[in-house]
């Protein structure tokens, strides 16, 4: 196998790239991410790939091959190779590597929040089977976690190891984190990012009292609306709610390939749905960092409400913006807290040494 791809190759794949990103000037080893490039401009590169090289790809490629150079290699293999669910964010000499487990749709797409987070650990995205569009979603979260510990023993046998999870993301991790305790392993942090079971098991009393919440911001919402704006309003939620509740596979557009991630994200993201609902949290005996959004509209107010007796220490810190802000524009204040906590870490194993 060629290291490098053909000359012929990066030229269509840069002339691409050129008038996807709108740059002039892009180097063959220039991340597509770093570049402004999005999930939806993934979609439209493998579109045009298909288009002028005849072969069709999932839009997934691009994270385990960011570069044209990368991408080149891959596209003249005559099949793609299995690739892992652990995405590189962030490249690192520290040891040991942070895993960020995503939200629903299961999509590593926490490169910014990565370059913020200032230890020199490598940081690793843990991207959901099911987003490349060959293989099918899992539907258990018990089976998620499975499927990591499996491929995490290719990539760190021993540990320690350093968990994040980001809204659903975090029961993966919390169930991983599970199973490597029962295993004797040690989990060095695990932090859960604005993350709660489904409602069927809160606690009664605080499961009322999120259903009271959200139909204040329901009504405080639809009081700005007319009355067929608030009835459009109305029926959109309820069909929402159906969809969830239906058959979970997603609303496929015929239009879009059925590889791209416009695609493959809806079909995760029903199966996370699907995955949440029956998942019961069991007591974790460790500790368990907790960061919550100053916003949470639709969320519960207190996570220890929650948590507290789910853990066998929860310590809480809110940073600012709501739940998907957090990550997305507040995602510095989010990084500073993490940093925070992989040092602190970092300097307990030290300390135990």
């Amino acid at each position: 196998m060629n290291d490098k791809p053909t000359a012929l190759t990066v030229e269509v794949l840069t002339q691409i790239w050129q008038r996807l990103l709108q740059r002039s000037r892009i180097n063959p080893e220039d991340n597509f991410y770093d570049l402004g490039g999005d999930d939806a401009l993934a979609d439209n590169l493998f579109a045009e790939i298909a288009q002028l090289c005849g072969r069709e790809l999932p839009s997934a490629t691009v994270c385990h091959a960011p570069t044209i150079a990368a991408l080149g290699t891959l596209l003249e293999l005559p099949t793609l190779p299995q690739f892992s669910p652990f995405v590189q964010l962030k490249a690192g000499t520290e040891q040991p590597p942070i895993l960020i487990t995503p939200g629903v749709g299961g999509r590593a797409s926490f490169y910014q929040l990565a370059k913020h987070i200032r230890p020199g650990n490598p940081i690793y995205g843990i991207q959901a089977k099911g987003v490349d569009g060959l293989e099918e979603p899992l539907e258990r979260i018990e089976d998620m976690a499975l499927f990591y510990l499996d491929e995490l023993n290719q990539l760190l046998p021993e540990g320690p190891y350093i968990l994040i999870g980001y809204s659903f993301g975090g029961l993966v991790a919390l169930e991983m984190a599970q199973r490597l305790s029962e295993d004797g392993k040690d989990v060095a942090l695990l932090v859960l990012v604005d993350t709660y079971p489904d409602p069927r098991y809160f606690p009664p009393n605080e499961r009322l009292r999120l259903m009271a919440k959200r139909t204040r911001r329901h009504l405080s919402l639809m009081k700005q609306l007319t009355l067929q704006g608030a009835f459009s309003y109305f029926v959109r939620g309820l069909e929402r709610r159906l969809h969830i509740a239906g058959d979970h596979h997603g609303r496929i557009s015929p239009e879009t390939s059925r590889l791209s991630f416009a695609q493959t994200i809806l079909r995760v993201e029903a199966s996370d749905f699907v995955a949440m609902a029956h998942y019961r949290p069991r007591f974790y005996r460790g500790k368990i960092r907790f960061v919550r959004p100053e916003a949470n509209p639709y969320l519960p107010s207190d996570p220890a409400a929650i948590w507290k007796r789910l853990a066998g220490e929860l310590d809480v810190e809110t940073v600012p913006g709501d739940h998907v802000g957090m990550v997305g524009t507040h995602f510095e204040s989010l990084a500073a807290v993490l940093t925070r906590y992989v040092e602190e870490s970092s300097r307990q194993k030290m300390g135990q040494r």
